[in-house]
């Protein structure tokens, strides 16, 4: 069984020697690790301190293009060459690299495809009292976006199966982690948590430049992630309230006709019937978007078992080759 450990970098030539060394060169039940690093466009010298130490393998982009990006890009490179778990990790060290063995034990005893390292959100001294709540809200969202238990949704000390790897696809550009959960929760990907520790803080988070940046765009992304994957619900919910309340305006107005006494009360009636079309119309949408979701989840097994033969293949290839060199 062959891991591969993935890094994202950008501009991390001062850190990036310090969490490469910690990471480990023998698990229990792992065959091979290899090591791999996504140069997102930075503009010191990260790619040479990553090739002097001798990672395996450097994605190299020309210009930065986002944490999302790179890791979708990590991934394609560790299932291209044949990585049967992947472990991604970040290049400041944050994680302890000793707890990559409790990510990947759950997947080398079928146990689970993704693996959530857990972080002590509460005990960590460089987490703000607000960053904290936050995070804990943050990880609650997801949670009930995603019909999950993940306590650490912004985790990015992760582990995943090949099997799971095949099925992720990223469509936001700001990061992977949220919407990642979202995705496994809807589609029945076996994921779990394990606790892990972490590191001092060797330089400030580069993912958002303020807190309610954040706030707001993790918002974005994990309601964009929900709409994706639940629009009758979301849609229909939205229908509610303005089909009940055009109705109960209209069914007033045509009491007040039986009554013979409708005069003065038509703005009643143009009021219910524009909230019986908002309501109407946010039903069409619901259905429009459910088939559109329906839809997505027979591209999303066509690419699944077009990524299957592309990557298994290459798989075979190279087992083959190193059968007829022995």
């Amino acid at each position: 069984m062959k891991l591969i450990i993935q890094i994202p970098c950008y501009n991390e030539a001062q850190t990036l020697e310090i969490a490469l060394n910690d990471l480990p060169k023998h698990i229990d039940g792992i065959d091979e690790i290899e090591y791999l690093i996504i140069n997102d466009g930075s503009s010191d010298n990260t790619v040479e301190v990553a090739s002097k130490w001798g990672v395996n393998y450097i994605v190299n982009f020309r210009r930065n293009k986002g944490l999302a990006y790179g890791f979708m890009a990590g991934l394609d490179a560790c299932l291209r060459n044949g990585a049967d778990i992947i472990v991604n990790t970040d290049a400041d060290n944050q994680y302890v690299a000793d707890d990559i063995e409790l990510l990947v034990r759950p997947i080398i005893e079928g146990k689970s495809d993704i693996v959530i390292g857990a972080r002590p959100i509460d005990e960590t001294e460089h987490f703000s009292a607000t960053k904290k709540k936050l995070q804990h809200f943050g990880s609650w969202v997801v949670q009930k976006a995603s019909n999950s238990d993940i306590p650490d949704a912004p985790s990015g000390f992760r582990a995943y199966s090949r099997d799971a790897a095949m099925r992720l696809n990223v469509t936001n550009d700001y990061t992977y982690t949220l919407e990642t959960i979202v995705q496994a929760g809807r589609n029945k990907i076996a994921q779990t948590s394990v606790p892990i520790r972490t590191n001092g803080e060797l330089r400030p988070s580069r993912l958002f430049n303020s807190m309610m940046g954040y706030v707001k765009k993790s918002m974005v992304t994990i309601l964009q992630a929900y709409l994706m994957y639940k629009p009758l619900r979301t849609f229909s919910v939205l229908a509610i309230l303005p089909f009940i309340v055009g109705l109960a305006v209209v069914i007033r107005f045509l009491v007040f006709v039986a009554m013979g006494n409708s005069s003065g009360h038509i703005q009643s009636l143009i009021l219910g019937c524009t909230l019986l079309i908002m309501g109407f119309i946010s039903l069409m949408i619901a259905m429009i978007g459910d088939l559109l979701a329906k839809n997505r989840k027979l591209l999303e097994d066509i690419e699944y078992h077009a990524r299957k033969l592309d990557y298994d293949g290459v798989k075979v290839v190279k087992e083959d080759k190193l059968e007829d060199n022995e």
